[in-house]
Formats: structure tokens, C-alpha cells, sequence
């Protein structure tokens, strides 16, 4: 199959560990790696304005869900947008998840066969079809830069042999999305590139045998599923290790759904460039702020007569224009700005990491860095 338009230079691998720092080109710009991908699931990241994502946060590359699209505000009506880019105003890069996860997320809602998946909706119980023909198609609609192949998630624990039957089936899906996509031409007159999604659930055999069968399909990027959906971070780190070890070292691999600091900055020491997670997000909304130092519990009566700024790191503006008291004030009040700031410094915080990553590999000092923020990190403050 013919790919396009996504370019990537590795610029430093480092000498104490797997990590990598690189640069992905394409039609909207480029995306410095190591990156996190904030969540942007119905077309925004819940609680912050485009400007604010831009200005503030300004990450390269954020993500929307397929499936959530799909459902609302559907296809015809991006169609008729110019696509999400335009939809959202975001000029920007975009990848889409492909839905396999939020179908599998739905669990006694859907009926998984060989053709593709009947799903429930869970806006108003109406009843839908995916297959990776449909997924390929209204991917090419929402337009997003970095399109993911349609596969299924299995769940944890997996036994054996379903978690075996699962990755086949993901591999044919495979086959029949990249057949699919060589007849859709792109839609909006700028190029899209494809991933496929490494399974296998957390057997070491099946996802080599998984990571083989995707790094021979020649994608111009890969990524690894079915992790962070439970198992113990050992056994995602293991995985994440197996994997990186067969997928092409001169495309960018990510990592789905993962995950807290911690993970992000161990995967990177093993060779991932991308990840996304709603983590930062739907932390900030129950109160729980990520800090280079560890994690603090906004709502905690400890803050209530702390005057001190939110993080004196100063990722963000919120973190130095508001207090600790204050925001512990606005979670007990439940008021919404609450939610609003503390997304902001989370988001914030995650890309900091990512690009003080980043610095540190090109240094040749990133094994160091990462051992040390990793103790620091996992302190509750």
C-alpha cells in the first residue's frame, strides 16, 4: 500500500536507555517527540477554549475520538464544517482513535463478529454498525491528520486463547482497512496517515508475534493497544519492551491510553514517542493536580490556608496567578472555574514533562533525569 505525507527524523537516541527524540512532519505542522497528545474527545478538551490550548498548553497534536464524533455532532455535519479542523477551529495536527476502544468500553452493549461491531449508543440507546470499511470512511471524514486502524481492544484479564482469537481477528481487520483506504482519496486536500494497532493482550508470545505482523503492513507509524486497561504497570512495561524491540526504529511508535507521569516517562526510557490520556483531565476535575514533586489532593482541608501559588514551576499562567487556598476554595464550592484551572495546570504539567523528556535525551542526560523525577513524582504532597 502506498502511505503519505508523514515524515520522521530521529534526532537523538539515547545511550542509557531506549529513548528516542524526533520530529514528525505533516500537512499541519510539525510534532516534536516525545509528545502528549491531550484528549480533545467531542471535538474540545473538556473545560479549555482552542485559545487557551493553543496559548497556554500549546501542544503540537491533540486527539478526538471517533466513535464520540460519529455519534455527535456525526459525520455530515463535519463533512460540511471542511472537516474537524475547521469544525473546532483548531489548525493544528489531530489524530483520531479508530472506536475500537470505546466499543469495547461499552461491553454488554455490543456483539463483536467478523464483520465489524454492533454497538448501542450511550446517548440514546440506538443501534450501530462498525467495520473497518465504515471506520476507514468516516476517518477520511473527520479529517485528522493520524488515522488509527479499527480494532478490538480485549479486556483484563484475558484468557489465552481469546486474547489469541482477538489478534487475529485485529490483523484481517487490518488487512481490510488498508485495502479500504487505497479506494477513499482524502477529503479535504490535505494527506492522512494511518496507524495499526499492536495487540495481544499481556502475552509476551502474541504481541511479538502481533508487532511482526504490523511492522510488515509498512505503515508510516505504529502504535501498541490494549494496555492500560488494568494490568499491573510491570506487565505494561514488559509488553511496551517486547514490542519496541520489533516495530521499525525509523517510524513513531505510541502508546494508547497511557497514562500517569510515571508510565509516560518509563515507556519513553523504552522507546515510545507518542501517547495520549485523559488522565490530566479527568484528574483535574475530581482535584487531583500532577506536580514535578508528586501529586497533590485539591480538595484536602490542608489547603485551606495555603497562600502559596498552585505550582511555583509556573508551567502555566494559573499556576503562579492562583493560590492553593483559593483552588481548594473553588473545589469545595464546586464551582466550575475550579475544573477549568486545574485542566489547565494538569495539561500544562504534561507537556512540560514531555519536553524537559525531550531536552534531557538530546543532553544525553535523560537515564539521570528520568530515575530522579520518577522517586520525586510518586510522592502524595
Amino acid at each position: 500500500m502506498k502511505f503519505f505525507s508523514m515524515k520522521f527524523d530521529l534526532l537523538k537516541k539515547d545511550a542509557k536507555s531506549q529513548a528516542r527524540a524526533g520530529v514528525i512532519t505533516t500537512d499541519h505542522g510539525v510534532i516534536e517527540t516525545p509528545i502528549f497528545m491531550p484528549v480533545g474527545t467531542v471535538a474540545s478538551v473538556k473545560g479549555v477554549h482552542q485559545r487557551e490550548l493553543k496559548n497556554d498548553i500549546n501542544p503540537d497534536i491533540i486527539l478526538g475520538n471517533t466513535y464520540h464524533l460519529y455519534l455527535r455532532p456525526q459525520t455530515d455535519i463535519l463533512e460540511k464544517a471542511g472537516g474537524l479542523h475547521k469544525f473546532m477551529n483548531w489548525d493544528r495536527n489531530i489524530l483520531t482513535d479508530s472506536g475500537g476502544y470505546q466499543v469495547y468500553s461499552l461491553s454488554s452493549n455490543r456483539k463483536i463478529k467478523e464483520e465489524g461491531v454492533k454497538f448501542k449508543s450511550h446517548i440514546d440507546g440506538s443501534y450501530h454498525f462498525f467495520s473497518p470499511e465504515n471506520v476507514m470512511e468516516i476517518q477520511r471524514t473527520i479529517g485528522a491528520d493520524i488515522i488509527m486502524a479499527f480494532d478490538e481492544c480485549t479486556p483484563y484479564p484475558c484468557d489465552y486463547r481469546y486474547a489469541k482469537r482477538s489478534m487475529h481477528m485485529t490483523h484481517r481487520w487490518l488487512d481490510r482497512c488498508i485495502n479500504h483506504l487505497e479506494k477513499l482519496p482524502f477529503k479535504y486536500g490535505y494527506e492522512q496517515t494511518f496507524f495499526p494497532i499492536v495487540q495481544g493482550s499481556t502475552y509476551k508470545d502474541l504481541r511479538q508475534q502481533s508487532a511482526e505482523y504490523i511492522a510488515n503492513a509498512g505503515a508510516q507509524g505504529n502504535a501498541i493497544g490494549g494496555l492500560s486497561v488494568g494490568e499491573p504497570a510491570e506487565e505494561m512495561y514488559a509488553m511496551t519492551e517486547v514490542v519496541t524491540a520489533i516495530l521499525p526504529e525509523d517510524k513513531p511508535r505510541y502508546l494508547m491510553g497511557v497514562g500517569t507521569p510515571i508510565n509516560i516517562l518509563e515507556n519513553i526510557a523504552l522507546g515510545i514517542d507518542m501517547f495520549d490520556c485523559v488522565m490530566p483531565t479527568r484528574n483535574a476535575r475530581n482535584g487531583m493536580l500532577f506536580t514535578a514533586h508528586g501529586t497533590m489532593n485539591m480538595k484536602n482541608k490542608k489547603w485551606a490556608e495555603d497562600f502559596s501559588p498552585i505550582d511555583e514551576m509556573g508551567h502555566t499562567w494559573v499556576d503562579t496567578e492562583y493560590s492553593k487556598a483559593y483552588l481548594r476554595h473553588l473545589f469545595a464550592a464546586d464551582e466550575f472555574l475550579a475544573k477549568q484551572i486545574a485542566t489547565i495546570h494538569n495539561l500544562g504539567f504534561y507537556m512540560w514533562l514531555v519536553r524537559e523528556a525531550r531536552r534531557q535525551i538530546i543532553a544525553g542526560t535523560f537515564r539521570e533525569w528520568k530515575d530522579k523525577m520518577v522517586i520525586q513524582m510518586s510522592q502524595r504532597l
